[in-house]
């Protein structure tokens, strides 16, 4: 077999903006969600329930508190300011692809406003600019956990149906703004995390909820995310001929903890859930058995009449997705638990697990693309993958970093054997190229990056960009199209 990847594989790595990008008020830009996600050590267990602490008191004082080492996300690393010396330092690395977010705020800052920011227009126009001089391609996320803070507030954020007309204007705008630049576009990032945690992907405040029922608000704010999802799928289709649309999916990879009936029928079960949020963008409708499950639920999603149709009508052209760990399934609850990609599950004992708790499982992600080309069979890229560790910087400023290496190679190598066995993969983009604030706990010092970024949890340090090992070794591997992995 070839040992090389497909011709043209894309190659690169993914950001998000509210996690790299800092300039928080800056240049016209209002806040969002993720200006008030507060510093925290650990996730535990019942953070995974999806309330985050989240309430309208904490969100009001938060507004009000300037306090940068309790919210870093407002800060990230100043990719705002430094986004050509990361651009440079990632074509050095040979990078064809870089995924990236544009934040609603830059451009319409409570999200309501008719006309877009100019100031926030121009900045990802030369942004992108800049990313077509280097040869990377781009890979836009329209809404990376970064919806604006003010239809949060106001609405219950995508409870309301008329968040639904506020997206499509932004989109829109996106559109006709970069419709020259970009070609690959993603509606929302990890869009089944509504469940999981509802404030970060859709502004749901609990206590905004009717009748306190949470559970009904997060599947009628989903249900108006899909169709939004699908409007603006057309109008991609319809504004930049030739532009491909992608959905993306968290890939919770989950396997029954024992071969107990009862452990495999609830793993089933589990996995059916997670796909049903690709099924909708894909297949055009909800699946029977999560209809059944609403039924049972007493949930009753409110639908406009022509809603079937449009997501009939609009679906996506390739499906993206996440994979960082595997979980296991069992009906008996006191088994240990593992933490995860937003997620908790019952601890495999055959795999290691990181610094975080998230367990290692290379051949897990040649079981997802199995499983997920078997089921869509459509085009696929892996748009996060990537493992968090803290790093030690040497007296003479090297970083070492041999984890990082052995889990890349390992993953690269299921990859490959999973194109080998049929699976279509036109790319990858790791998470992050760059060392980040952390999504879940807005850490620094749980860092993904090939390059080293000098800056604690409490902000302090000089930004400093620095090449680690593994720098130098995904260079080699995108050189030789994943033929040099050792």
């Amino acid at each position: 077999m070839n040992p090389k990847f497909p011709e043209n594989f894309l190659w690169g790595g993914a950001l998000a903006a509210n996690q790299v990008e800092g300039a928080w008020n800056a240049d016209g830009k209002g806040m969002s969600v993720a200006d008030v996600a507060m510093y925290r050590s650990k996730v535990s267990v019942d953070d995974y329930k999806g309330h985050l602490e989240i309430s309208k008191a904490l969100i009001e004082n938060a507004m009000q508190d300037d306090d940068i080492k309790k919210y870093p996300k407002r800060r990230g690393v100043n990719f705002y300011e430094y986004y050509k010396e990361d651009l440079a330092l990632f074509a050095e690395m040979g990078f064809k692809v870089l995924r990236i977010s544009i934040a609603w705020t830059r451009l319409f800052p409570t999200g309501e406003e008719t006309e877009p920011n100019v100031a926030g227009v121009k900045y990802y126009r030369d942004l992108l600019t800049e990313m077509k001089r280097l040869h990377i391609e781009p890979i836009v996320t329209l809404s990376h956990y970064e919806m604006p803070l003010a239809l949060s507030m106001k609405y219950n954020g995508w409870v309301a149906r008329k968040v639904m007309d506020h997206f499509v204007r932004f989109c829109k705008v996106c559109f006709n703004a970069y419709k020259d630049l970009v070609k690959y576009w993603l509606t929302f990032n990890e869009i089944d995390s509504i469940d999981r945690h509802p404030f970060i992907t859709a502004g749901i405040i609990p206590e905004l909820c009717d009748g306190g029922n949470e559970e009904q608000a997060i599947y009628q704010a989903l249900h108006h995310q899909f169709v939004a999802s699908a409007l603006v799928t057309k109008d991609c289709h319809e504004m930049i001929p030739g532009s491909q649309v992608g959905c993306m999916l968290t890939k919770l990879t989950t396997y029954p903890n024992t071969c107990n009936p009862l452990d495999v029928e609830a793993t089933l079960k589990k996995n059916l859930h997670n796909y049903f949020y690709a099924d909708v963008q894909i297949f055009g409708e909800y699946p029977v058995m999560i209809e059944k499950w609403f039924e049972r639920k007493g949930i009753q999603i409110v639908m406009a009449p022509e809603d079937k149709a449009i997501l009939k009508e609009n679906t996506v052209d390739y499906l993206s997705f996440s994979y960082y760990m595997s979980l296991t399934e069992s009906v008996d609850p006191e088994l240990e638990k593992a933490s995860g990609n937003t997620i908790m599950g019952v601890k495999n004992p055959y795999l290691p697990s990181s610094e975080w708790g998230w367990q290692i499982d290379p051949l897990g992600i040649k079981i997802s693309l199995i499983e997920l080309y078997d089921r869509y069979k459509k085009p696929m890229i892996i748009v996060e993958n990537g493992v968090g560790a803290k790093d030690v910087v040497e007296a003479d400023g090297s970083i070492h970093d041999p984890y990082r290496i052995k889990y890349f190679s390992a993953h690269f190598k299921q990859m490959k054997a999973a194109i080998d066995e049929g699976v279509e993969l036109f790319g990858y983009t790791s998470w992050g190229p760059i060392d980040i604030i952390s999504a879940g706990t807005s850490q620094m010092s749980k860092r993904y990056g090939f390059i080293y970024v000098d800056q604690d949890d409490d902000g302090d340090g000089t930004l400093k960009r620095s090449r680690k090992d593994s720098f130098y070794w995904y260079k080699k591997v995108i050189e030789s199209n994943g033929a040099d992995l050792d």
